[in-house]
């Protein structure tokens, strides 16, 4: 089951208000979607963006809802192709779906036995399993430092290059030493096949460029190195001027309700 994160602080930092449009970069499984297409009701419309096409195909129709299997880097052109105008927001959770860890079988996750491709989009792009059996030592090593932010980077790099072939979550997870957290090798591998940071960088320029005046940005991070981008982003773009000065977290309620919201911060800036 997904649950939105920071549904109710998302709604307050771009206070959508009737018959005005929105864009949702980031659809998922249409937690946060929803809930802005509601408060825009009667005429509101919501552009609504999912990369994934296995998750897009499960998305439901909805009223003044558009769905568009993209990534989010191209949004300029997204808009422009659907006539989509007046946004008077932008919403980005960079954050995996519940479906993707539960459901997707792509081995986002190292709590269970699944083969690594760890792509967003299926049709692109090289596997988790293909960077870890065909890259150098060097070449990982880097990846897991700079995209982990893994101590033990090196440790687990040469691992990786001695006890090739990996082709399961379980293989390379028992690589990992007890020590360090598995997590980061997994979210290094993650935003390294998928190009996240820099699809963000690209994702946040051009959502500015769309924003109408006064129209809001809000974005939801799930570790240092997006909430970075977002943070110098937002400071040093002149067309805005920020919201939260400091990001917002889950409540200690939140928290206990849905662990997978710990680690989320909200950050938001409105148009000039």
């Amino acid at each position: 089951m997904h649950i939105p994160v920071l549904k109710k602080e998302v709604l307050k930092t771009l206070d959508p208000k009737p018959n005005e449009n929105f864009i949702d970069c980031t659809v998922g499984e249409m937690g946060h979607t929803l809930e802005i297409l509601n408060k825009i009701a009667p005429n509101g419309k919501v552009l609504g963006i999912e990369w994934d096409k296995e998750l897009y195909n499960q998305l439901k129709l909805q009223d003044r809802l558009i769905l568009i299997n993209d990534s989010y880097c191209n949004l300029k052109e997204i808009v422009k192709k659907n006539n989509f105008s007046k946004a008077a927001g932008i919403l980005f959770d960079l954050g995996m779906s519940s479906w993707h860890i539960d459901e997707s079988e792509r081995g986002f996750t190292f709590l269970k036995e699944e083969p690594l491709d760890m792509r967003y989009d299926i049709n692109q792009g090289m596997t988790a399993e293909y960077v870890l059996n065909n890259y150098s030592e060097k070449e990982l090593e880097k990846i897991l430092k700079e995209y982990g932010e893994e101590k033990l980077a090196k440790i687990i790099a040469k691992r990786i290059v001695k006890q090739r072939p990996i082709k399961t979550t379980f293989e390379l997870k028992r690589l990992i030493p007890k020590r360090t957290k598995p997590a980061r090798t997994f979210q290094a591998l993650r935003i390294f096949v998928n190009d996240e940071l820099n699809n963000l960088k690209k994702g946040l320029e051009q959502a500015v460029d769309i924003l109408e005046p006064k129209g809001k940005i809000a974005v939801i991070s799930f570790h240092s190195l997006e909430d970075r981008i977002v943070k110098n982003f937002f400071k040093n773009n002149n067309k805005l001027q920020i919201i939260t000065k400091k990001p917002i977290r889950p409540s200690e309620q939140e928290q206990k309700s849905n662990y997978r919201s710990h680690s989320a911060k909200l950050r938001g800036a409105v148009k000039k």
